[in-house]
């Protein structure tokens, strides 16, 4: 009979698929599409709101003209890092992207700078989708009141619980998560298009609103004064190009979950990649210019969104107006709840790959249940919901920790690439190289620019994490081979042959019963040398009470030993004995420990287990051998409850 957590599992998340169905849980294109691309398309929601927050402060309204030259340069980056990307996705058709780009033309170690990074956005990018899709929901709330609404304070709760939805999506499987997911990014697409096509008729015919600057709880608009680029400094324009690059975090997902795409995979992976950048582009270019042309403002507390506010003006008021809003709100919160799904399929594949690699625990390269890489996905919840309970949720706080971590990834898949093309007589050598190197050089500029201009904002955590966390997983790496140095050291002849003269067998007794007899008649079966029955005497009633039962029967031959123990010390006085009788070198021990086990909880709760703390006390001594024994009591029970006697085995 199955056990009740396996039941509670099989209900939950379906029944199990066998390891032969790997091949059927692949996505096509349009699904890889949805599901993959969602983390980047919906980073247009938020990507130019994050640039005018560092420029309306400073250069006031003039920050709408200066915010194009920004989204412009955010392009050019856009188009290098899709021809590098796409260079990725045809040479290296496994799951991984950029880390295993870097493991196979630097090496593992500085591989493991190229995990960090995309661990770290992995688990950042959960946390802001998720907060920025609460945000629309909030934002929407607030433009249909005219005003804060009570849903205001339910941005962490609504936040978390759509943290845990996305988790049991991906545990029931990826053909799930597909269907579930890919939906909502096609549906975003239709509603920002729509949002730039009512805009682009509302403009042509002088119809389109302005935003009003001054607006309660907006952000303070600064003053210009003379100077460059209406009174912007260089360091300025560069912590908005900063959080304007946020606009691009998930351009790699792809990549990393390349895995999930049918065959041929490179080339399906490639053309949705393309299309995916192409579609970015125009979102995020139509909402900066959007942006400049209504004059949407960032609000203190993150709603309404630039996004909500231009959907609002786009359709204005009225009943048809409420409809469009509400439609272009909801997809834009769907799209970005399934683009916090992409890490829930990119980081269980990375993990396993890392794993692999034995840089990780080797439990992240199990699937689980339903084909899914669980203990990864379990991984990622953890640390996001842990992520989004310390942020509070804020879009603002979590962008500060976003880019690094992608872009360090972009610079090592650039770099990577243009190791391998320098290596290779090919056609088209000179220019694969010079595009790898310029995006892998562009990439480490944006993230020398990030951790600059974004240092005291909280930057500084991920500044730190990345080297702590890059020597977390290579001694890691050297633990797993100093172990597998000294565990594959059985080249020597005949090393499965005994080495010890003597072998001695106790048995722990803690009462006379059928458990006991049971470990008794495995320790004949197994023929030592000698058999000892052992009885540690905590209380000295028991331990006579026990001998005297133990003198009496004579359903065993051996004598019952009892060994004092004056201070309770269990576990100690065990391992002293097991201790004293192999110092010889000559003589190994096999310690039988009987365990009674029941089926039922209130035979749990009664009845505490000692066998896996003594199993414990003797695990590391030489020569010594644990084996416990099961005997289910129940069984025993329903036997006599039948009229049956019960049996020791």
């Amino acid at each position: 009979m199955d056990r009740l957590a396996y039941r509670v599992k099989r209900r939950l998340l379906g029944k199990p698929l066998t390891t032969s169905r790997i091949g059927d849980e692949k996505l096509n294109n349009r699904t890889a599409l949805g599901v993959l691309a969602s983390d980047c398309i919906s980073s247009s929601a938020y990507g130019s709101e994050e640039m005018l927050r560092v420029l309306v402060p400073v250069t006031g309204a003039a920050a709408f003209t200066l915010l194009m030259p920004v989204t412009g340069a955010i392009l050019l980056v856009l188009v290098l890092l899709t021809l590098c990307y796409s260079d990725v996705v045809m040479l290296y058709t496994r799951a991984g992207g950029s880390y295993v780009v870097a493991r196979d033309n630097f090496g593992p170690n500085i591989a493991q700078i190229a995990a960090v990074a995309l661990l770290v956005d992995y688990i950042v990018t959960v946390a802001v989708q998720v907060s920025a899709g609460t945000n629309a929901i909030v934002s929407l709330a607030h433009l249909m009141a005219g005003g804060p609404t009570p849903m205001d304070h339910l941005q962490l709760p609504i936040s978390a619980g759509v943290i845990l939805f996305l988790a049991y999506g991906n545990l029931r499987g990826v053909r799930e998560a597909g269907r579930l997911f890919a939906l909502p990014a096609y549906l975003f697409m239709v509603a920002i298009g729509l949002v730039l096509v009512v805009s682009a008729v509302r403009g042509l015919t002088g119809g389109l609103p302005h935003a009003d600057l001054h607006s309660p709880g907006a952000i303070p608009v600064g003053t210009p004064s003379s100077g460059w680029l209406y009174g912007a400094s260089l360091f300025i324009v560069l912590r908005a190009f900063a959080n304007g690059g946020s606009s691009l975090t998930g351009l790699e997902a792809i990549s990393n979950g390349i895995s999930a795409f049918r065959e041929p995979r490179g080339r399906n992976a490639r053309r949705t990649l393309i299309t995916m950048s192409c579609v970015l582009g125009v979102l995020v270019l139509g909402v900066s210019t959007l942006a400049h042309f209504t004059h949407a403002i960032p609000y203190t507390d993150g709603s309404p969104t630039v996004i909500a506010q231009e959907a609002h003006f786009a359709f204005g008021s009225g009943a048809l107006g409420a409809t469009g809003l509400v439609f272009v709100q909801l997809a834009t919160a769907l799209v970005l709840y399934t683009g916090a799904n992409t890490p829930f399929t990119g980081f269980p594949y990375l993990a396993s790959f890392v794993a692999e690699d034995r840089f990780l625990p080797r439990q992240l390269t199990r699937r689980g249940h339903r084909l899914a890489f669980s203990n990864g996905i379990i991984a990622l919840t953890v640390v996001a919901l842990a992520l989004l309970l310390v942020t509070r949720a804020s879009v603002d706080k979590l962008v500060a920790l976003y880019a690094i971590g992608v872009f360090t990834a972009f610079t090592m898949a650039g770099a990577g690439l243009t190791a391998y093309h320098w290596r290779r007589r090919e056609r088209h050598r000179r220019l694969k190289i010079g595009v790898n190197a310029l995006a892998a050089l562009v990439s480490a500029a944006v993230v020398l620019i990030f951790a600059v201009t974004k240092f005291t904002e909280g930057a500084w955590l991920v500044v730190v994490v990345f080297p702590l966390g890059v020597w977390a997983l290579i001694r890691i790496n050297r633990e797993y081979r100093n172990e597998a140095g000294v565990l594959g050291n059985i080249e020597a002849p005949g090393a499965d042959l005994p080495r010890h003269r003597r072998h001695l067998v106790f048995v722990l007794v803690e009462t006379l019963d059928l458990a006991t007899v049971k470990a008794l008649r495995y320790a004949h079966e197994v023929r030592p040398d000698e058999i000892r029955a052992i009885h540690f005497a905590i209380d000295d009633a028991h331990a006579q009470k026990l001998a005297a039962a133990w003198e009496a029967t004579a359903a065993t031959t051996v004598a019952l030993e009892l060994v004092e123990c004056p201070d309770r010390r269990l576990r100690h006085a065990m391992v002293e004995l097991a201790a004293r009788t192999t110092e010889d070198g000559a003589t190994s021990l096999t310690v039988l420990v009987p365990r009674r086990t029941y089926s039922n909880a209130l035979g749990k709760l009664l009845h505490r287990g000692t066998a896996e703390e003594m199993a414990k006390a003797l695990e590391y001594l030489p020569h010594v051998a644990v084996t416990i024994l099961p005997f289910d009591v129940s069984r025993a029970l329903h036997a006599l409850a039948a009229g049956r006697a019960p049996e020791p085995d």
